[in-house]
């Protein structure tokens, strides 16, 4: 049976002290969970970002807020936690992360290889020949990954809600992921301007609204036009300096 938008928001209720759209970071029920960094992340930079940059304010309790919400829940553990048996957003056994495949042919990730490789690893890989890829995940571990975008835009990427076409148990939704180019990125200078993409997901969740499957179709050149858009940072050293 479908759970209710009503229910749905009432189960996504898990309200943090420390953060106002993330559940799972703080009380009784992550005592002993494992993170990545030894402590439950902040975000307080991306919120702002998020808050000022954002092109839709979805009521509170809303479908849209909800499924917004659950992402950054999702993200925020992907990213944060070490273990899957800490996840709370995820049915682990079932868990099934999905980029592109009409585009790449590629099939899903499970919960364990999710986590292994990392979010940007995940969106990023590509089945293009080497030579067309703008970024190898291959040859980036979790941790390069995350330093590369981390000081691309050191503002955070922010990411949001724009619809949301069906509600639970298959909901599928529209959205949209930017940030500021104030740091290097691969060889190319900073431009300061603002790099977006969109793209639509399919989240499928059981009766306790964890995500079995989560299928991501997005434009990757996107992304890649406005970072790869800055100069070479071998281009603008002077030539006569060693």
């Amino acid at each position: 049976m479908e759970t209710s938008e009503k229910q749905l928001s009432a189960d996504f209720q898990v309200i943090s002290a420390a953060d106002k759209y993330r559940s799972f970071l703080h009380g009784d029920e992550e005592q002993n969970t494992q993170w990545r960094h030894g402590a439950p992340p902040t975000y307080h930079s991306v919120n702002r970002l998020f808050e000022q940059g954002r092109t839709k304010e979805w009521a509170k309790g809303s479908l849209e807020e909800v499924v917004q919400n659950a992402i950054k829940s999702w993200e925020m553990e992907l990213s944060h936690k070490t273990r899957i048996q800490d996840f709370k957003t995820i049915s682990p056994d079932k868990f099934k992360l999905i980029v592109n495949e009409i585009i790449t042919g590629r099939e899903g990730l499970s919960a364990e290889e999710t986590l292994k490789v990392g979010s940007y690893n995940a969106l990023l890989k590509s089945s293009m020949p080497e030579e067309f890829k703008y970024y190898k995940a291959d040859e980036e571990s979790f941790e390069s990954s995350h330093d590369v975008f981390r000081s691309a835009l050191p503002r955070g990427f922010a990411w949001e809600v724009l619809a949301v076409y069906s509600g639970p148990p298959v909901i599928s939704f529209k959205f949209r992921h930017w940030g500021y180019f104030e740091g290097p990125f691969k060889g190319h200078a900073p431009t300061g301007d603002l790099v977006e993409f969109f793209g639509v997901g399919i989240l499928k969740v059981d009766e306790s609204l964890r995500a079995e499957d989560v299928e991501i179709y997005y434009d990757p050149a996107e992304l890649f036009g406005g970072l790869l858009k800055g100069p070479s940072v071998s281009a603008q050293k002077c030539p006569f300096h060693t």
